[in-house]
């Protein structure tokens, strides 16, 4: 399936407030198809109000809201509805029905035919179960149902709140394959999650909450540049090596040494190429190198304890 560029989800200043108290403020991004955007904060962040406001389930008490090009508030969205696929933080199913009764029903909730329901069953690895009752499932493979139910009819919109929870190693890959394979296809994908360290090279863009503001919004690359986060560049050597290495850099970047037989050269992402260029370029003999990123756990923990950015974005 191919799908022309749309953006899927467009938000301009949202604001959602409870009487005397503020849930969300100013919030403003973009979701375009095959893209997909990490929303991630602490508890009571917004990252719950957020969503349900995206899906129409309530009310911005202020700003403008796009999906799929319509108002998830109006009427006409009810049409859309089948154009999105939602798997809830907590998925609850009839425990007499079985797996295959229950994907039918919402199968049928949104206009589908139901004699195809076996291609996804095995998406999820799920087909020798999908004749058991729910009620003997296993939490992982509840969770996969869920995943399936959030597939029917190839939506544009996939919104996922905390999709592998309760999944072991290889689900939880065969799970992001899945999410992969949306995007190909032309899906935009909204994943809330506080699993951050499995979503470092499966999302294109991050947004990260603290108590209902956004304060921050853009790709991995862009918001490590940003806030000045630097790489580590661990090199294992001789000692007389490690010494040249430090007398080498220690005027242009801050060094460590754990040990007389390793250093450490903590380095912005554009300094990297430079500096293994001339490391590589010494006469002498390096056992190991090893180039560690900030991952979105360091990214998530920076912004959150730091002034508000503003949002900035790329």
């Amino acid at each position: 399936m191919k799908m022309e560029n749309f953006p899927a989800i467009d938000l301009l200043q949202v604001r959602k407030s409870y009487r005397d108290k503020i849930a969300l403020e100013d919030i403003s991004l973009t979701l375009s198809n095959r893209q997909c955007l990490a929303l991630v904060g602490h508890n009571g962040a917004g990252k719950t109000t957020l969503i349900k406001i995206i899906l129409g389930l309530l009310r911005p008490s202020h700003g403008t809201i796009k999906v799929i090009h319509q108002d998830p508030t109006s009427r006409n969205f009810n049409q859309l509805r089948c154009s999105i696929g939602f798997l809830p933080e907590q998925v609850l199913f009839q425990k007499t029905l079985t797996g295959r009764e229950t994907l039918a029903f919402y199968a049928r909730l949104k206009g589908l035919p139901t004699n195809n329901l076996d291609e996804y069953f095995d998406r999820i690895d799920l087909r020798a179960a999908a004749d058991r009752r729910v009620g003997t499932y296993s939490k992982g493979m509840r969770q996969r149902l869920g995943i399936a139910q959030a597939l029917l009819g190839q939506p544009k919109l996939l919104v996922l709140d905390e999709p592998t929870t309760g999944l072991d190693p290889v689900a939880r890959q065969n799970i992001y394959r899945i999410i992969d394979e949306e995007k190909k296809n032309g899906a935009a994908v909204l994943i809330s999650s506080h699993v951050l360290t499995e979503m470092d090279d499966r999302i294109d863009r991050v947004a990260i909450l603290s108590e209902g503001r956004m304060v921050a919004h853009g790709s991995i690359p862009f918001l490590r540049h940003h806030i000045g986060m630097r790489s580590y560049l661990k090199i294992n050597a001789d000692p007389g090596t490690c010494g040249n290495i430090a007398a080498m850099f220690e005027a242009e970047l801050p060094v460590e040494h754990p040990s007389t037989e390793e250093i450490v050269l903590r380095c912005l992402p554009e300094q990297k190429q430079e500096i293994l260029r001339r490391v590589m370029a010494m006469e002498t003999t390096i056992t190991d190198i090893e180039l560690i990123d900030p991952s979105l756990e360091h990214i998530f923990n920076a912004y959150s304890s730091a002034p508000s950015s503003g949002g900035n974005h790329v």
